[in-house]
């Protein structure tokens, strides 16, 4: 049982028992304990991954910080931020060509990366959008990207892999993918269907899971390894294409399970550096552990897993259309 189940047992909203990210980092010992080492976090302007962000910096970590918007990204990690080991790299995650730009930025000026954490995300895009790239504004940002940017920097990070500190993805997925597997292979841009704002985000947040766990298949022999999960339910920019009218209602009957983005931050740090996740993965964790099995019943809520969450055949399948994509 994970030493944080009863601190979730019973939530009683923003700020009560649960973790947070600093918490995980005392709880593993981990303060100044990861100097030389390297991260590359995604989505730092605001929320959950500025957060991220503030409880590795406790760990010495030096930290490679992606944003598309560096003005507002240099003002959410300004109380923390560490001239001698931190980089902000703009990086638009709709474009997979700032993508590659700044991949580039990173590996010129580290040769290894122990953690990527794909953090960056969009939620329930209004209307069809298409990128420059072509693709279905939601897939592109909160899967395609990521999928480049681990391709990109897969050399480093095996290359700093090590029997005492094993290489790890941690991709940032969210409870709504429980609803929908990921689209057809002619039909991820909606070329088939009618577009639906929530399902299109909930393909993308299943996209997210089948990379981190086709990452642990491929190459977690090799040293590097996936592991997704949902950060629980927190009230973040995220939801910035939803009227707050409608996100007022949306929260109010699930006020006590709700997060603060400190709290929200706990389960990826949990992923980036538990010591019981060394030299593991292919999982999806919720609320600071391993997923249990959840009912088919259609919620978009709820930290368990259902039927869509693993799916080795569909893994395989992304995998092979994200490579063609993206170009390699």
């Amino acid at each position: 049982m994970s030493r944080y189940a009863e601190a979730h047992a019973n939530p009683s909203g923003p700020g009560d028992a649960r973790p947070t990210g600093l918490q995980i980092v005392k709880d593993n010992g981990l303060e100044g304990k990861l100097v030389g080492k390297v991260a590359v976090i995604t989505g730092v302007s605001s929320g959950i991954g500025a957060e991220t962000a503030r409880a590795l910096d406790a760990t010495g970590i030096t930290l490679f910080l992606t944003a598309r918007d560096t003005t507002k990204a240099k003002t959410a990690l300004a109380e923390f931020w560490k001239e001698d080991r931190m980089h902000l790299i703009h990086m638009d995650q709709t474009s997979l060509e700032s993508v590659r730009n700044g991949a580039k930025e990173i590996l010129a000026k580290a040769s290894e990366v122990n953690i990527l954490i794909a953090n960056a995300g969009v939620m329930a895009v209004p209307d069809l959008q298409l990128t420059k790239d072509g693709f279905e504004t939601q897939f592109a940002t909160n899967h395609l990207s990521h999928f480049l940017l681990f391709e990109l920097l897969k050399s480093a990070m095996l290359k700093a892999s090590s029997a005492e500190f094993q290489s790890r993805v941690v991709v940032v997925s969210a409870s709504a993918h429980r609803v929908s597997g990921i689209a057809p292979t002619d039909d991820y841009n909606y070329e088939k269907s009618a577009y639906d704002a929530w399902g299109a985000y909930s393909r993308s947040k299943t996209a997210n899971i089948y990379m981190a766990n086709e990452i642990e298949r491929r190459f977690g022999s090799q040293g590097i390894h996936g592991l997704s999960l949902h950060p629980g339910n927190v009230y973040s920019g995220i939801g910035r294409f939803i009227p707050d009218e409608v996100m007022a209602a949306a929260v109010k009957p699930i006020m006590h399970v709700l997060k603060n983005t400190e709290q929200g931050a706990a389960t990826t740090v949990v992923a980036a550096v538990g010591k019981e996740w060394e030299g593991r993965g292919g999982v999806y964790l919720a609320d600071c552990a391993e997923s249990e099995r959840g009912e088919d019943d259609g919620s978009i809520l709820g930290p368990r897993y259902s039927s869509v969450t693993y799916n080795k055949n569909d893994e395989g399948r992304l995998w092979e259309e994200s490579l063609k994509m993206v170009g390699l």
